[in-house]
């Protein structure tokens, strides 16, 4: 594989050596697991369809649009550091689970 060249600011390739040192390799290793591991939005809408036609088949649970914008806004107030006491099911449509049969 031909290796090539990018081209960035000084400062930007001064961060990118001090997160490289603070993992332990190197700039260029880091800019390739980057680029290896991160997805596009078209990429990340795929594997939510992906995941959602997996729960739906397995577990027989259908994830609605608001579901996800209820899940969203959960994931939001916790990245902004934002408290939830909150343990209500996230879908408001949400059923008792069915009950076990006995063996």
């Amino acid at each position: 594989m031909a290796d090539a060249m990018i081209r960035v600011p000084a400062h930007v390739r001064d961060r990118l050596a001090v997160l490289a040192e603070a993992q332990g390799t190197s700039i260029r290793s880091l800019i390739q697991r980057f680029a290896e591991s991160t997805l596009t939005q078209a990429e990340r809408d795929e594997k939510a369809d992906q995941v959602k036609e997996y729960i739906a088949t397995h577990f027989g649970v259908v994830v609605t649009e608001a579901d996800e914008e209820a899940m969203q806004r959960m994931i939001d107030a916790s990245v902004n550091g934002a408290e939830t006491t909150d343990t209500t099911d996230c879908r408001s449509d949400a059923a008792d689970p069915p009950a076990a049969e006995a063996a």
